[in-house]
């Protein structure tokens, strides 16, 4: 029998057998070891790991997942529940879990006495109500995927079962995490910068992330899955409320699908782009380039781990699904630019600009105080004092996902359900949901054209 990653680090000590298993991956690993992960002087070693069972095993399963196998003296994955066959075969083989632990969807989980201390909610958009708050009626903290739900109603109800339970639940708004978002908080609170009058702060998507998840992949349907202000900037929305640490009264937004529609097909395109389209070879969000001749973004066909057998597979997902279609002749929904601003308590006004056409990624935010600004990229920030006329440049730049902040949110997550300390996080349903209804409250806006208060 083949011996899993996790046996081979829990016998050989993470830190060898980490570097001796860099190459074992596959689409969804980023198996590494971050040094500077006990940052936090509340964390304390853990007599024993939080044992964890993974609702949906797509991309954010395994990314808080992966956590485990490089960290297996924290947390240990015992089931899992996925119902794409071969996904659930991966992450079991993955992570050592026993038959009797694996389900097919959610709901067979909570047909089992409870059998572990913790869930990672990473079901689509839509799927995360049902399972979290079965989840905490029966007893397990939970680990929950954003958006917290597409709808208000179902957001609060969960933050209501989660008081009434006495459960921990964080909800995943990694850029809190990141240690280029917590140093900028920092300086934004230290009254460095004077009172903060002003934030401006652009989410660029980039064309390709925007033409892959929004236009022909799982978030294309506003309707089914989640509006995109909520999808992709609820991450945001979050961050601008807790580093100006005031709650958002008041929110205007403007926003629509400029682009990606039937009336800008380029002249003899296709239905598909395999199909013969006469502008393939030179469009940018041409299906064969992105995902056959440049091999990216593949991790959603599962492709099978025979790489001779890749190529073939691959264009029979071209052939088949909505990753081959045009983008021109999809049946999306989703804003392609979307503006928003808002007052804060106390007057700080805030923009925000959410891009898809951009060539780079990576959140710009310019901050202006009344003795200072600062401008950075999420790498790198520079804070110019006015009093001083100095410039400080600070490197913030992290190799691993959101900044940094991925698992960062997990190892705080453990440590608060291993201590039974919420206040380890700072992304609690009580802080995140606050984010969530400047995100409706942005909808409504759109839609109305009128401005809308956020009320809590």
């Amino acid at each position: 029998m083949p011996i899993s990653r996790r046996k081979i680090l829990k016998t050989l000590g993470v830190a060898t057998g980490a570097a001796m298993l860099s190459g074992f991956k596959d689409e969804y690993d980023v198996h590494q070891i971050i040094p500077d992960l006990s940052y936090n002087p509340l964390h304390r070693k853990p007599e024993k790991p939080v044992t964890v069972i993974t609702l949906g095993a797509g991309n954010r399963g395994n990314v808080y997942g992966n956590f485990a196998l490089s960290y297996p003296d924290e947390m240990d994955v015992v089931g899992v529940a996925e119902p794409i066959p071969v996904r659930n075969e991966r992450y079991t083989e993955k992570h050592n879990i026993p038959e009797e632990n694996r389900f097919e969807t959610w709901e067979h989980v909570f047909q089992r006495p409870k059998f572990a201390d913790a869930v990672l909610v990473t079901t689509p958009d839509d799927l995360h109500y049902g399972p979290c708050m079965a989840a905490l009626k029966a007893g397990y903290d939970v680990l929950l995927e954003k958006p917290i739900s597409p709808s208000e109603k179902e957001c609060r109800d969960i933050l209501a079962m989660t008081k009434k339970t006495g459960r921990i639940v964080a909800v995943c708004h990694v850029l809190r995490y990141a240690p280029y978002f917590i140093k900028l908080r920092e300086i934004m609170q230290s009254g460095q910068l004077g009172e903060i009058i002003s934030v401006q702060h652009m989410e660029p998507i980039e064309h390709i992330h925007m033409s892959h998840s929004y236009v022909r992949g799982n978030w294309h349907d506003r309707h089914a899955t989640t509006p995109i202000i909520l999808a992709k900037s609820c991450h945001d929305l979050d961050i601008m409320r807790w580093m100006i640490g005031k709650p958002c009264r008041e929110i205007v937004a403007m926003g629509s699908l400029s682009w990606f529609r039937k009336e800008n097909a380029p002249a003899g395109s296709t239905p598909r782009c395999m199909d013969g389209c006469a502008a393939e070879a030179t469009c940018p969000y041409s299906a064969m380039k992105i995902y056959y001749r440049e091999r990216a973004r593949t991790y959603v066909f599962d492709l099978p781990e025979d790489k001779s057998k890749q190529g073939e597979y691959i264009l029979e997902q071209l052939r088949t699904t909505n990753y081959g279609r045009c983008v021109y002749d999809m049946d999306n929904n989703q804003e392609d630019h979307y503006v928003s601003s808002m007052v804060f308590e106390g007057g700080t006004t805030a923009s925000f600009s959410m891009e898809a056409f951009t060539s780079y990624a990576g959140r710009r935010t310019r901050i202006m105080g009344s003795m200072g600004d600062v401008v950075g990229d999420m790498e790198t920030f520079t804070v110019n004092d006015f009093r001083t006329g100095k410039s400080t440049v600070y490197d913030q730049s992290s190799g691993d996902g959101h900044g940094g902040g991925d698992w960062r949110l997990v190892r705080d997550w453990l440590q608060a359900v291993g201590q039974r300390n919420p206040d380890l996080l700072t992304s609690t349903i009580d802080a995140s949901i606050e984010s969530h209804v400047m995100g409706f409250m942005a909808e409504k806006s759109r839609e109305t054209k009128k401005v809308e208060q956020v009320i809590l």
